[in-house]
């Protein structure tokens, strides 16, 4: 047999992680209400489905934006043909809009420095490609995407040395941490070329405050080491505090810009994660240039090109989308939330994101990693739900599961409640309020509160509360 190399035959990719063996479980027996109700519920998917009848009410209103339509039909040729891998000018124009409207339009971007990718894996491995080379290492703030050692490592030798965040400080990043990171990381012989921070944050749901981003810039400009800001999430944000971009904090703060790289995508703000849309946005031109020249590895279609640009350039779409995507993700993360302190179980806090850091240390035999697995063992194989161990993210407590709210309908997602409810009320009472300690009185508790259906948290004065980040929305106002 010839063989392959080192490279493909080698573990760079990562596969060999709960993360993905999650994946294939729900693979094999996906649910579904009718052929297979009692499947396994997909809840490691980081996906936003919860806005697209919005988009298809803009798209039936809009045949022009398909190039297989009577309207559209006509840029079919000029479209179906080469591409230069600059990208369509309408195209990253409109992707520079929606970089800024989802900032507030507290900064502008430069249509010229966006750079296109197929999503954001390739995103980053592009980025990484250009900044560091083989054996040379990004300081990465845990608990971090698993995917990223994939992205980032596989087929760059790029080294990533992790940036311990505690639970004692809500895993927030902090100049002691990075410091440490970067010392671990000369101890070991490894070349610091960068810091990669994801804001808001996968897995946590969290976002860094003005402060904390200062003193992020503050530190790469001292060790003179790229920032790598991955802010694929930045319009799922759907309460106060609002989100900073790093592209804000740079014009507040003394820094040499060709350090400054930002990581986009319209997989997760738009929910079009087949559409492979990814985006870097350098301010080094030297960083431009060569991510440019590697785009030609993962074009975005032209087809794709054109329909997001039609849709991005619609400035009423625009605005009542982002706001739409908001209001959606409120009503469903504090539902759901709410639901799981019913029955005693909590999560980090959060604002942001498609998932929740769900806490489930009490649960745990013993406080080790190994305790974790068995945990998630019996939720995939017996409660039939996939949510990712915190150990996958390389979190440093066990205990904690990245869980997932935005991918499902209404009625799955009860279902995957109604499961978690079953499996606390079966195994472990030590979790619920001790006003809910008895049996008898928690199942009654459950059968009053659960009534609250999500009707009860989609309603005018639901939303209209001191926390919801929609107070002048039109889409709300236009239901009272």
């Amino acid at each position: 047999m010839v063989s392959m190399s080192k490279i493909a035959t080698g573990n760079g990719h990562g596969e060999n992680s709960p993360y993905f063996d999650g994946w294939k479980a729900y693979e094999t027996n996906p649910f579904h209400p009718i052929d297979r109700p009692d499947g396994v519920i997909q809840m490691g998917l980081a996906e936003n489905q919860l806005c697209f009848e919005f988009i298809k009410k803009w798209l039936m209103e809009h045949p022009e934006a398909s190039l297989c339509t009577a309207e559209g039909v006509n840029r079919f040729k000029e479209t179906a043909l080469f591409q230069d891998y600059h990208g369509m000018p309408e195209f990253r124009q409109a992707v520079a809009k929606f970089m800024g409207k989802v900032r507030g339009d507290r900064v502008k971007f430069d249509p010229d420095r966006i750079v296109m990718s197929g999503g954001a894996t390739g995103a980053h491995e592009m980025v990484a490609f250009c900044l560091a080379d083989p054996g040379e290492a990004l300081l990465v703030p845990t608990p971090y995407y698993p995917g990223f050692d994939r992205d980032l490592r596989w087929r760059t030798g790029v080294e990533l040395v992790p940036v311990i965040c505690e639970s004692s400080h809500n895993f927030q990043l902090t100049r002691t941490a990075m410091e440490a990171a970067y010392e671990k990381a000369q101890e070991a012989n490894l070349k610091v070329k960068g810091l990669l921070i994801t804001n808001p944050s996968n897995p946590l749901g969290t976002i860094m405050d003005r402060e904390t981003l200062k003193s992020i810039v503050k530190f790469i400009n001292e060790k003179n080491i790229h920032l790598i800001g991955d802010e694929i999430y930045a319009a799922t944000v759907f309460k106060d505090p609002e989100f900073v971009s790093i592209s804000e904090v740079i014009q507040e703060v003394e820094c040499n810009h060709d350090l400054i790289h930002i990581v986009y995508s319209l997989s997760k703000d738009m929910g079009f994660p087949g559409f492979r849309v990814g985006i870097v946005y350098s301010y080094n031109d030297a960083v431009v240039n060569c991510a440019r020249k590697m785009s030609s590895y993962g074009l975005v279609s032209s087809q794709t090109q054109h329909l997001i640009a039609t849709m991005l350039n619609d400035d009423d779409f625009l605005h009542n989308f982002i706001m739409e995507s908001k209001e959606q993700l409120f009503k469903r993360h504090k539902y759901f939330t709410w639901s799981l302190s019913q029955v005693g179980i909590g999560s980090l806090k959060s604002n942001g994101g498609l998932f929740i850091w769900m806490d489930l240390r009490k649960l745990l035999k013993e406080k080790t990693f190994d305790a974790e697995m068995d945990l998630w063992r019996v939720i995939i194989n017996e409660v039939k739900l996939n949510v990712s161990p915190g150990s996958s993210f390389h979190c440093h407590e066990p205990g904690w599961f990245r869980v997932c709210f935005a991918n499902m309908e209404d009625n799955t997602m009860e279902v995957a409640l109604s499961r978690i409810r079953s499996f606390i009320l079966k195994n472990n009472e030590s979790i619920v309020p001790r006003k809910l300690c008895r049996r008898s009185s928690l199942k009654l508790s459950l059968s009053r509160s659960l009534s609250r259906r999500m009707d009860d948290f989609i309603s005018p004065a639901g939303i209209m509360s001191p926390h919801s980040p929609l107070p002048q929305s039109p889409l709300v106002r236009a239901r009272t």
